[in-house]
């Protein structure tokens, strides 16, 4: 490709010099002003660091990417406003013309190349499940891109819908830059304010935004994974929204006169990782505490004990409260590799005892299940129902959990024998968490990037290759179902449940909660 012809009228960081200094929102923003209280937090406001639904969904609001996701998974222009397949490896991007940084600079190809490629060379590899088969990004002009791929990859459009444009000029800039404020420079709906790590983050609107301003002049993201917390604060009036409404909480606000409960259907599935690599796994023990010389989650009727041990449906029932359903593979039905023949394995309890005993295990063994607290919906009191459930069939359990960024990367790391994960599934089909959370890993490829207990398994690794690499849907969609089947059928993870949406809001706010379960405060409305 020639190489991109120079636009720069003017220097671009001359100017950002005098955005880098956080403004208190009070002194810069007029009503109306949103509130919203997240129940996860973000580690980082760096776009490229680490792919996570908190760090993903609030980087959204200060950057753009060429396409935005919407809430049922679509795809729609964003800094792209059209794209073509050019050939196999080959797509070609149409820019949109006078957007603007937040800055004043322009946007152009060489911010979309800077960014692709920081995001794929980043040593933290945060994105790698997103990145691995981009070869180059390459411009005719300023307004035209093109990604070459290492393979033919149909799922190329969801991966740019993942990837945020920073402004070249801090392509070379660290996390802490981005933290405070110094690189936080967007072309999003909302410009950075100012960031307090683990308790919120303001912002304030970008009134030149190319698709249209924001309804809110400031908004304030508080991080208050408390459930108790973010109750209270939305029944004093404090908070104007809030993230995962707790199911304790739900019928009081359901009786109250300003507020409301607003609900919806997520695609993120929850679910139990296992250590199938060590020959000795390091949280197992015999009953007595002493080596059990062997590694039970290697053998298929160990891991098929272990589901059936579960009353999933008393899960959902019970410790979720109804706002979640149970699952038996990535997607539900009517979702994109979502397959018939995946079995459905019902709450047994006395099967499982003779599964175990035909494992070589008929009196058991002793395991800790690790988890996070305040990650996932009430993910510490589904692990100790699952704990319980698992004692009850001879696996004497006992539960730890910790705060997920202590947890986050030990367990995609593998550092734990049993544990507690979960993916949203935003792509709506099963390519996405499969390669993610099942495919070896291979850094070189950006495989397995969240394989945590080591899963390697032939069959699966080609179906996936062959179906990641096949952009004809009508041929993709049966590689997915095989998958789908031998994942689960050789229950190499365990499902538990999909989570559902519940909000909360005072009844003059109006939000239709995303599938990916996203809270963007642009698409927050005042209610009619």
């Amino acid at each position: 490709m020639p190489a991109l012809p120079t636009r720069r009228t003017f220097n671009k960081t001359i100017i950002a010099l005098g955005l880098t200094v956080a403004l208190p929102v009070a002194a810069i923003a007029q009503d109306p002003s949103l509130s919203i209280g997240m129940s996860t937090t973000p580690t980082t406001l760096d776009p490229h660091e680490d792919s996570s639904s908190p760090n993903n969904a609030t980087s959204r609001h200060i950057f753009d990417s060429l396409i935005n996701r919407g809430g049922a998974a679509e795809n729609q222009p964003q800094l792209a406003t059209e794209w073509k397949v050019v050939d196999d490896t080959h797509w070609e991007f149409t820019l949109r013309d006078g957007v603007k940084f937040h800055d004043g600079s322009d946007f152009d190809a060489e911010d979309v190349i800077a960014s692709l490629m920081r995001a794929r060379d980043k040593p933290s590899q945060g994105f790698a499940s997103y990145t691995r088969n981009i070869a180059n990004v390459t411009a005719p002009d300023p307004l035209h891109v093109i990604v070459e791929t290492t393979v033919p990859d149909p799922m190329i459009l969801n991966s740019l819908s993942r990837l945020r444009i920073i402004s070249s000029d801090h392509v070379g800039d660290d996390v802490q830059a981005f933290d405070d404020g110094t690189a936080a420079i967007g072309t999003g709906p909302f410009k950075y304010a100012s960031f307090v790590p683990g308790d919120r983050l303001e912002l304030v609107r970008n009134d030149d935004y190319f698709g249209g301003a924001a309804e809110w002049s400031a908004v304030t993201l508080r991080f208050v994974p408390d459930n108790g917390a973010r109750l209270a604060s939305l029944l004093s009036g404090d908070l104007d929204l809030i993230e995962t409404l707790p199911a304790e909480g739900i019928d009081r606000i359901e009786k109250s006169d300003n507020l409301k409960a607003i609900r919806g259907q997520s695609t993120r599935i929850v679910y139990l990782g296992m250590d199938v690599a060590r020959d000795e796994s390091p949280f197992v023990a015999a009953k007595d505490g002493a080596p059990l010389g062997s590694n039970p989650f290697k053998d298929a009727n160990v891991r098929k004990a272990m589901l059936m041990s579960m009353n999933r449906p008393a899960i959902v029932d019970r410790v979720m409260q109804k706002n979640g359903t149970v699952a038996d593979q990535f997607v539900a039905e009517g979702y994109f590799g979502h397959s018939d023949a995946v079995e459905k394995v019902a709450y047994d309890p006395e099967g499982a005892k003779k599964l175990l005993a035909d494992a070589g295990y008929p009196d058991g063994f002793k395991l800790t299940l690790h988890g996070p607290s305040g990650r996932y919906v009430n993910d510490s009191d589904v692990l100790q129902a699952a704990g319980q459930m698992l004692t009850r069939i001879g696996i004497d359990t006992s539960v730890e959990v910790m705060p997920w960024s202590m947890y986050s990367d030990k367990y995609s790391d593998g550092a734990y024998s049993v544990f507690l994960g979960s993916w949203g599934v935003n792509t709506g089909e099963v390519s996405n968490p499969a390669v993610s959370l099942i495919e070896t890993r291979d850094n070189d490829k950006g495989t397995g990037r969240y394989n945590g207990g080591g899963i390697s398994d032939t069959e699966i690794d080609a179906l996936l290759d062959e179906a990641t690499a096949t952009l004809d849907e009508a041929s993709r969609e049966p590689l997915l179902k095989q998958a789908s089947e031998k994942i689960f059928n050789r229950t190499w993870i365990l499902p538990i449940h999909y989570e559902n949406v519940v909000i909360g809001a005072k009844n003059s706010i109006a939000f239709s909660p995303r599938g990916d379960k996203y809270t963007l405060a642009y698409e927050v409305k005042s209610a009619d």
